[in-house]
């Protein structure tokens, strides 16, 4: 087990005390990176607008020396903590698709941090689905996806591999992976 993850944190130096607005992962220079070449998401451009400002956010390590799987779980608890801007937190943190409509039920009560979990987890399952398609150029088919990531069902004997049928469709929305149709089964290849 390597231990060379981290979390960081961003944070707006415009503020007393300084505010976190973003909370993130990585190797190397992954915490500073923002800063040096500055894109055009909504963090991206928070952090243009500090710049503009004269000032510089200030880039924190929170914890280190972890492996992966440990910093993605210390960065899923920080930022279910802190909420995204969507759930009146403070993050600039996108974990939530922007194109999702929900219906409210007012009689379902969401746990606060209930759905930036979700939404990372959904990130990272489109992540591992998406390495396993470019590893696979020819194409990989919904049962590959299922089966060599671990995410085979099994609902009362019958295998009901929709989980990562649902995954595939929404990469197939967002334009990076497309598909074709092979006898009676389609099989995705990444764009």
């Amino acid at each position: 087990m390597t231990a060379t993850y981290y979390v960081y944190s961003l944070k707006d130096p415009r503020e007393r005390p300084a505010k976190v607005f973003y909370i993130g992962k990585g190797t190397g220079s992954r915490a500073t990176d923002h800063l040096k070449k500055v894109d055009e998401t909504r963090k991206g451009n928070f952090i243009q607008e500090i710049l503009d400002s004269g000032n510089t956010p200030i880039t924190s390590k929170v914890v280190e020396n972890l492996s992966e799987e440990q910093a993605l779980q210390i960065e899923l608890e920080l930022i279910s903590s802190f909420g995204t801007l969507e759930t009146g937190g403070s993050l600039y943190n996108t974990v939530i698709p922007r194109s999702i409509h929900r219906k409210i039920n007012e009689k379902v009560t969401v746990p606060h941090g209930a759905i930036e979990k979700a939404q990372l987890g959904l990130k990272l399952l489109k992540d591992s689905i998406i390495s396993l398609s470019e590893e696979n150029p020819e194409g990989i088919y919904n049962s590959d996806c299922a089966h060599y990531l671990g995410l085979q069902s099994d609902h009362n004997g019958n295998q009901q591999d929709y989980l990562t049928y649902s995954i595939l469709g929404i990469l197939l929305k967002e334009g990076i992976i497309e598909t074709e149709k092979i006898g009676n089964r389609r099989k995705y290849r990444k764009l």
